[in-house]
């Protein structure tokens, strides 16, 4: 039977690679590299670099694919994912089919982890269901921008006794922040939600590019610095043509016991 691995490479630094990932990517016949577009070539040409970096094994081979664009959400924004992801599960389909034999192994890097806002594994299954081809599967975790946001702070994501919260900019404008959210971190935030906040308080540590050599750091009150993480956002997506960003809030000090 095939075998698909789904491998976390990391926020965007190659030294993320982990042992377990490396020994994956070198375990694969097939590399299956997905390509956004020319305004998102940085994120297929990393894949390519990782892969340069660490893959010894002689017949391995690479083949990049397509990944369609997602439309703006009508009706809703999740009849539009799932229309997306049905697109895409067509696509993963007809690579699993004609890229590998019967018995042979292959793999997807995910960008991260597979388990923290990637759809890979959620498409898989749909392939799955569709019964047109079997694969087992293997999943390999990665470190999250989450992880790496932190690092790059120097700061826990946690206080003492306190809860994290992972949440999207889309619910963060929509429900706000919760009184007992402790720390929140906000991810797939296209339309900086944090400054639809009342509490300028906040204290709040952004980064954008995470772990690589672009990698944009700023942190302070939110009242503060609002307005310079928007315009700073909006000029580095504007010059890269794409921008990959996540931060952390969190009331200052301690909380109460």
């Amino acid at each position: 039977m095939r075998k698909l691995l789904v491998i976390g490479i990391g926020a965007g630094n190659p030294d993320h690679m982990t042992v377990q990932a490396i020994d994956g990517l070198n375990r694969a016949e097939v590399l299956f590299i997905p390509d956004k577009g020319a305004k998102k070539n940085d994120l297929a040409e990393l894949r390519r670099q990782i892969c340069d970096r660490f893959v010894t094994n002689p017949n391995s081979r690479r083949v990049e694919f397509d990944v369609p664009v997602r439309a703006e959400p009508a009706p809703s924004y999740r009849s539009t994912v799932d229309d997306w992801h049905e697109a895409i599960a067509a696509i993963y389909e007809g690579l699993i089919r004609d890229e590998l034999s019967q018995n042979g192994c292959g793999a997807f890097l995910i960008w991260g982890d597979p388990s923290l806002y990637d759809s890979a594994l959620r498409i898989l299954e749909r392939v799955r269901m569709r019964g047109n081809v079997e694969f087992e599967l293997e999943v390999i975790p990665g470190i999250t921008a989450v992880q790496a946001l932190a690092a790059s702070h120097r700061t826990a994501l946690n206080r003492i006794g306190d809860a994290v919260q992972i949440t999207t900019g889309r619910r963060l404008t929509e429900e706000g922040l919760p009184d007992n959210a402790g720390s929140t971190v906000v991810m797939l935030d296209g339309k900086c939600a944090f400054n639809t906040l009342d509490d300028k308080d906040l204290v709040i540590h952004w980064g954008a590019y995470l772990g690589t050599p672009g990698e944009i750091l700023i942190s302070g009150r939110l009242g503060d610095v609002g307005d310079e993480i928007a315009k700073t956002r909006e000029e580095a997506r504007r010059k890269k043509g794409w921008i990959m960003d996540t931060y952390l809030l969190r009331k200052p000090g301690e909380p109460e016991e």
